[in-house]
């Protein structure tokens, strides 16, 4: 087990980047669903950061009255009245920001969890029609990391990331419209400094990025094998494995650490190069600003929009006020500028999630061409058979003729034939090879054979879990391709040898064979097959809520709360797969006369490595590598001395 799981999760395991598009297809989505709420966010938002912005200008004015009062060229009266008005303003403008700020943050919200319950729902839609081959080939750990971790980078990306970036970016736009209208030759200093901020934020951003998706993989990785060792706890205990246990987490969790370390180190780097450079870049505007005046004598030529407003000329004088109030906008410029490279990681980190995540909601879904569905019928005193939408004991093939229009009617009967199918689980492995087999209604096939010999397998593409590669299998002569999965699977009842039990009462685990059954029915089933004993036996009989997969239930009670829900089904056909295999021999008895009435009637596929449960068998059937090497009933078999006779006698054990 040990070694399945250190393949599983294997550092050296391929990583896959999110594709190209993911964070467009993201905001397409968003849009789509939530344009009203989004566009209310992104004008409360815009006149937010604009109103933050534009203080400088307030402050530049607040400067320039002060100045001027100074140096006499306004009064002190009209100096005093320019700075109250203008405080004024600058607050009526930073209360309708708070007011802004106030309801995209509360619009934000809701959105965000809307849209992670319109994700999970979709996602776990999207689950219930993937077929068996995805969970085969995916670790559920994996898959439930899907919900939490990814979805979570999701939210905050959302609610944090995304709101921050667009404030940053509209901050920034206005700032530099500022610093224009104010200075250019200023502003190209601080050009020079932006270049510098890109390019750092390009190269360790883009590295801290690229681990960042690693380590949200490894997360899943290392939640995938956790989920699996708690499932298999016992046997961790049972073959003394806690060692190799932890030596195979101490590895994924040792990938994990290393990712994030490299991760968090690029990204704790990022932001103080930027701050130091932001105040490389104060004392550069300082020290232009200030050569200026030192060179001019004090009457320093400044070139910029603001000369062209009051004077209809770029060409002015650059005044001690503009050179202090760009100080403070060169600063907060850095300082916004930084916030964006510091919303890398979480943007980063989203993407790689809904990248995970648009794979599974990308993922090819259950295909089914299937058209023939199965009915309720009544039978009329001529033998016709009327579809009806009442329940009644009587099932029909309804099979619409698409040459003439005309619909026909199949009585349900359980008449199994496979003719020469092939199959594999991927081209290059076939695993069976040429099989054929005949079950007629009422018939019990049994299938014996080694680990991996192909049983089943068999019932796997009876349920259409995985479609054949050539071949034909036919359900009471109908092309089993031309059925509807949901139609037939609900024709055939299964006991699989791992029972899987939900939170629920023990009524309701045994109803999930047929929602539609009464209480009286499912009692019946538990007393079918031997299990109303112990239920009854239970603190609140069949109320009795159940957890943890049944955990509070020996393995040989889930097993027959299994059969029971099989039971319920009342299907024609029924599958065991190893159905007693986790029942002892004095249940067994019990069970075996239960499944005895229980298969009265109907077409039964056995798998069992206990030869005694099959012995009455009507047909026997021995798999090898794939393929059917003996078959016919117990006393033939016997007769013949072949490979049934000596793992019979003992010559010989099953692997």
């Amino acid at each position: 087990m040990a070694m399945k799981m250190s393949m599983r999760s294997s550092p050296n395991m391929k990583r896959t980047p999110p594709k190209k598009g993911t964070f467009k297809r993201l905001i397409k989505l968003l849009f789509t669903s939530y344009k009203p709420m989004l566009l209310t966010i992104f004008i409360c938002l815009f006149i937010s950061a604009l109103a933050s912005s534009l203080s400088g200008l307030f402050l530049n004015s607040i400067y320039e009255a002060l100045e001027y009062g100074l140096n006499g060229t306004l009064t002190v009266d009209e100096a005093w009245l320019q700075v109250i008005k203008t405080i004024i303003t600058l607050g009526v403008f930073y209360t309708v920001g708070v007011v802004c700020s106030i309801i995209y943050n509360q619009i934000g919200a809701i959105l965000t969890q809307k849209f992670l319950r319109d994700m999970r729902v979709k996602m776990f839609e999207k689950m219930q029609k993937l077929p068996i081959k995805y969970f085969d080939s995916n670790a559920n750990g994996d898959i439930m990391s899907m919900y939490t971790n990814d979805t979570d980078a999701l939210r905050q990306l959302i609610s944090q990331s995304i709101p921050q970036l667009m404030s940053t970016i509209i901050t920034v736009i206005t700032l530099c419209f500022i610093m224009i209208y104010l200075s250019l030759p200023l502003f190209l200093a601080v050009v020079v400094g932006l270049v510098c901020i890109l390019l750092v934020t390009k190269t360790i951003g883009g590295r801290s990025a690229k681990y960042f998706i690693a380590q949200q993989k490894s997360v899943g990785k290392m939640e995938g094998f956790v989920e699996e060792m708690i499932n298999g706890q016992k046997v961790v205990k049972v073959f003394c494995h806690e060692d190799e246990a932890k030596e195979s987490f101490d590895k994924i969790n040792g990938e994990l650490c290393e990712v994030s370390n490299k991760a968090n180190a690029f990204s704790n780097m990022l932001m103080p190069i930027i701050h130091n450079i932001g105040n490389i870049l104060y004392v550069l505007i300082a020290f232009i600003g200030g050569a200026i005046f030192i060179i001019s004598e004090g009457t320093g030529i400044n070139l910029s929009f603001a000369n062209l407003f009051s004077t209809g000329s770029f060409v002015g004088v650059l005044e001690l006020h503009i050179v202090i109030t760009f100080l403070g906008l060169a600063r907060r410029f850095a300082n916004t500028t930084g916030q964006i490279s510091n919303q890398i990681n979480s943007v980063v980190m989203a993407i790689a999630g809904a990248g995970r995540i648009f794979e599974l909601l990308d993922e090819p879904i259950e295909q089914d061409e299937g058209y023939v569905t199965l009915v309720n019928v009544i039978e009329d005193e001529n033998g016709n058979l009327i579809e009806t939408d009442k329940r009644t004991n009587l099932w029909a093939w309804k099979h619409p003729h698409k040459a003439d229009g005309t619909v026909t009617y199949t009585k349900l009967m359980g008449d199994i034939t496979m003719h020469e199918v092939d199959f594999g689980y991927n081209e290059d492995h076939i695993v069976l090879h040429d099989v054929s087999l005949y079950a007629k209604p009422g018939q019990k096939i049994a299938f014996v054979g080694a680990t991996g010999a192909g049983k089943t397998t068999i019932t796997n593409l009876l349920n259409r879990f995985y479609d054949i590669a050539d071949g034909k299998i036919r359900y009471d002569n109908i092309n089993i391709n031309k059925i509807k999965k949901d139609s037939l699977r609900r024709s055939l009842g299964i006991v699989l040898q791992d029972t899987n039990l939900f939170t629920d009462t023990v009524m309701n685990n045994i109803r999930y064979g047929r929602l539609d059954a009464t209480d009286e029915e499912c009692i019946d089933a538990a007393k079918l097959v031997g299990a109303d004993s112990f239920i009854t036996r239970l603190p609140n009989g069949y109320n009795t809520m159940l957890e943890g997969d049944g955990a509070n239930l020996s393995q040989g009670q889930r097993q027959l709360l299994s059969i029971a829900r099989a039971a319920v089904s009342n299907a024609p056909v029924m599958i065991m797969d190893e159905a007693t295999s986790s029942i002892d021999t004095r249940t067994e008895a019990l069970v075996q006369k239960g499944t005895d009435m229980l298969m009265q009637g109907r077409t039964v596929f056995v798998i069992a490595h206990r030869l005694s449960t099959i012995q009455n068998a009507d047909v026997i059937m021995v798999l090898d590598k794939g393929r059917i090497i003996e078959r016919g009933n117990h006393e033939e078999l016997i007769a013949k001395k072949g490979t049934y006779y000596q793992l019979y006698t003992g010559a010989f054990e099953l692997d």
